[in-house]
């Protein structure tokens, strides 16, 4: 905040108050009490600007920017880049951006000032990210606005959907078996082709036990009788 220290005329303070309550309330600003200072200031002459400006001033370091912007629209005729810009800041402070940016503007139209340029600038800045901060919360509103639209599932329905998803889950596992029985079934199944030659086989093998093959290549002769040497010969 830029303060603006101006005399006041001496003929103004001969007509109206002693220089003891500018000193007083000087220094009850620089202490920091600054609504006393405010106080003070106020019962000095009421249509001097300069006692209005100084009047803002202390209003404003006292945190009451109600009373200070006020008092900083009473106090026209003062240097009017100065009085816009604390006019600028008081809105910042108050959190009216789009206020304080044309109190920036105004003042930086009068006179080029680099804390003025930087305030404007952090102005614009913070209504920026405001902005953003607004338009993202509105979007979480409708999100859940969409949401609460929804019927939620009563238990009942979540029941029968779980009933569901377990006749599926058996269904899959029963078709899985019966698949695989199936794949046996087939494997085991044999074409007429197949059948035949194991039918012939079996009759094959019938027959070959019928025959009593020996299982010796030659039988042993049987023993010849024994001579008698009281037959005649032949």
């Amino acid at each position: 905040m830029k303060l603006l220290y101006l005399l006041l005329p001496l003929v103004l303070l001969a007509d109206l108050l002693p220089f003891q309550t500018i000193d007083r309330a000087n220094r009850a600003y620089s202490r920091g009490n600054y609504t006393q200072s405010a106080k003070i200031f106020g019962l000095l002459k009421k249509d001097d600007p300069t006692v209005r400006y100084n009047q803002a001033n202390a209003y404003y370091k006292a945190g009451e920017y109600d009373k200070a912007l006020e008092f900083y629209q009473k106090a026209k005729g003062v240097d009017e880049a100065t009085r816009e810009y604390n006019i600028g800041n008081t809105y910042f402070k108050k959190g009216d951006l789009d206020l304080a940016i044309k109190s920036y503007e105004v003042s930086l139209s009068l006179r080029e000032d680099e804390s003025t340029q930087y305030n404007l600038d952090l102005a614009k800045k913070k209504k920026e990210d405001k902005e953003k901060e607004e338009q993202k919360k509105k979007d979480k509103k409708k999100k859940d606005k969409k949401k609460k639209k929804k019927p939620k599932k009563k238990k009942e329905d979540k029941k029968k959907d779980k009933e569901k998803e377990d006749d599926k889950n058996k269904n899959s596992d029963s078709n899985k078996r019966s698949n695989s029985a199936k794949k046996r079934e087939n494997k085991n199944r044999k074409t007429p082709q197949e059948r035949l030659t194991e039918k012939e086989l079996k009759r094959l093998m019938k027959k070959l036990n019928e025959k009593r093959m020996p299982t010796m290549m030659y039988q042993l002769a049987e023993p010849k009788e024994k001579r008698d040497d009281k037959k005649n010969p032949w």
